[in-house]
């Protein structure tokens, strides 16, 4: 897989939730200033609910933004034999013959980002898979909550 085009993926994905979450905040803002959303009495709260509104659709615009900041500022590159995972690392994961991809990154975790057909999920530092994989090897185990129970899989591959 190629790391850039993961990268320019989850880029192009996170862009196209900023343009949708602009565009709410400021239909939003829109309505809470508008003529016909002033309050007729003490208990209408219209104004005011989509005054709420768009405050939270503003600051989920901010971090979006911000998520693309880090994403851009991430620079691929190649890990050598034996290196500890880190940002930016594409790490394979491997058990019971499956095998899984997944990007760390700055933000964003959960995010699928694709490379053609191949899909690789973004996992954070922060998460418990992260948390988990940050600074592992080759041929370390880590152990991930599924469905059924706690199930080792192995680091097959640091690129």
């Amino acid at each position: 897989m190629d790391k850039r085009a993961l990268t320019l993926s989850i880029i192009s994905q996170l862009e196209a939730e900023l343009a949708l979450h602009t565009e709410a905040a400021l239909g939003s803002r829109d309505e809470a200033t508008d003529e016909d959303s002033r309050a007729e009495d003490k208990y209408d709260m219209r104004s005011q609910s989509a005054a709420y509104l768009a405050a939270g659709q503003a600051m989920l615009t901010s971090e979006i933004a911000g998520a693309i900041a880090a994403w851009r500022a991430l620079s691929p590159r190649v890990f050598g034999a034996g290196e500890g995972i880190a940002a930016g690392a594409l790490v394979t994961l491997e058990a019971a013959g499956r095998r899984s991809a997944y990007l760390m990154g700055p933000q964003s975790g959960g995010l699928e980002a694709r490379d053609g057909e191949s899909v690789a999920t973004v996992v954070t530092g922060t998460s418990p898979l992260g948390r988990q994989l940050l600074g592992r090897s080759v041929g370390d185990l880590v152990q991930i909550a599924e469905r059924l129970g706690p199930v080792l899989h192995r680091v097959a591959a640091v690129e």
